[in-house]
């Protein structure tokens, strides 16, 4: 019997077993992934940014822990080498409209305990951001890029170096409470374990079910959809310029983002994927489906919010609908600037009445922690995340 079974290595499941190892190394830990390799989904399908906690309820889950997570995840790249850059953000207003939102935004920042942030004149926002245009500004000197994929390798090495075992195709498809522990059954054998920790991602509610236990929540997969900006123009953004995002939905909006590796991103949109894992529109899953078509919260959700679903849609399959949102921030970009890029998939979770899970959610059982709502700012968070988890799991260790 081992101590821990972690299902999922991505970051928040590796970063759990790390910050585990760190109070207690003499844990046995394995963690079962059903990919062939780390970080296979959500945490390196995304843009690279480091978020340091402007947008979320003060004392909330996402604005503790992205705080605290940005300066651990810095801490931990500059200790292991991995390149990242806190090369700041502005948070643009474009009509006088967006500015009461946009000063609401700058109470959270200061009340959520972030460095440095200030408000931008016009005049302000130029000398940063010359080719933007917007009437005035939040900047966010603290946010920055990295490559989340590096992360969750030095991660894994970290954990297997510390004696852990990370599993590489294991798909869980079965938990059972047994006396004592848990029996954990993968497709590469199974495991009997004093605690299990389910960090699922896009299949987190489909553990809480194979754990013989019913889902609170519904998750409801939305992809997010990438242009890269020509290299010819990538001068008319210098780091990162987000709008001000539409406190109604947890989306950010598109925005435009330099990425550690070179180039420029713009997006992402936000679809419905018509499967868990579909990065394209030919990527369809019947089963997935069919869960979010039986699914009266997403109705419920769509009823509430036709235009935007309607609208999502639209620009998904229209360059210049998508050029035009980006040109409210940048009028110089053109559709001819925008090159395809790739996508990614938010596994976004969905309350039955339509109401999305705005904060990150962990559903505690006996012997068993699963965390069923960890989209953005989870990549940034995750030590941090890590950390909570392993506070509670240890608990029920004692």
């Amino acid at each position: 019997m081992v101590d821990l079974v972690i299902v999922g290595a991505g970051l928040v499941g590796l970063a759990s077993a790390y910050r585990l190892l760190c109070v207690c190394p003499r844990l046995k830990i394995i963690v079962v992934e059903k990919e062939m390799q780390v970080g296979a989904h959500q945490s390196t399908h995304n843009s690279g940014v480091l978020h340091a906690g402007l947008y979320y309820r003060p004392n909330s889950y996402k604005a503790r822990l992205a705080v605290k997570g940005l300066r651990l995840m810095v801490q931990f790249c500059a200790e292991y080498g991995i390149r990242y850059e806190q090369c700041g953000k502005v948070v643009v207003a474009t009509t006088q409209g967006e500015l009461p939102r946009l000063h609401e935004l700058l109470e959270r920042g200061y009340a959520n305990g972030l460095r440095g942030i200030r408000l931008l004149s016009r005049d302000e926002l130029k000398e940063i951001e010359p080719h933007v245009d917007g009437i005035a500004a939040i900047h966010v000197p603290e946010e920055g890029i990295v490559d989340y994929g590096q992360v969750c390798e030095k991660l894994a090495k970290l954990l297997v170096d510390q004696g852990a075992e990370v599993r590489l195709g294991a798909r869980v498809y079965q938990m059972k409470k047994v006396s004592p522990g848990w029996i954990v059954l993968t497709t590469a054998g199974e495991f009997h374990t004093r605690c299990v920790i389910c960090c699922g991602g896009l299949h987190a509610d489909r553990l809480v079910l194979a754990s013989g236990d019913r889902s609170p929540i519904k998750i409801v997969p939305f992809r997010g959809e990438y242009y890269r900006i020509r290299r010819e123009k990538e001068y008319l953004v210098k780091n990162l310029i987000y709008p001000v995002p539409d406190s109604r939905f947890p989306f950010l909006g598109v925005h435009f983002t330099r990425l550690i590796g070179g180039g420029v991103e713009a997006g992402p949109n936000a679809v419905l994927a018509l499967a868990r894992e579909g990065y394209t529109w030919g990527n369809v899953n019947l089963k997935d489906l069919f869960d979010v078509a039986t699914f009266g919260g997403f109705w419920r959700f769509v009823l509430r919010h036709p235009f935007m679903c309607c609208y999502e849609v639209y620009r998904s399959f229209s360059r210049s609908a998508f050029c035009r949102s980006l040109q409210r921030l940048v009028p110089e970009i053109q559709q001819d600037d925008l090159e395809p890029g790739g996508s990614g998939v938010r596994a976004q979770a969905m309350y039955p009445d339509g109401r999305l899970v705005e904060d990150f959610y962990f559903l505690e059982r006996p012997g068993i922690l699963h965390v069923l709502n960890a989209p953005s700012p989870a990549a940034t968070a995750s030590l941090a995340i890590g950390e909570e988890i392993a506070k509670k799991v240890l608990k029920q260790l004692d």
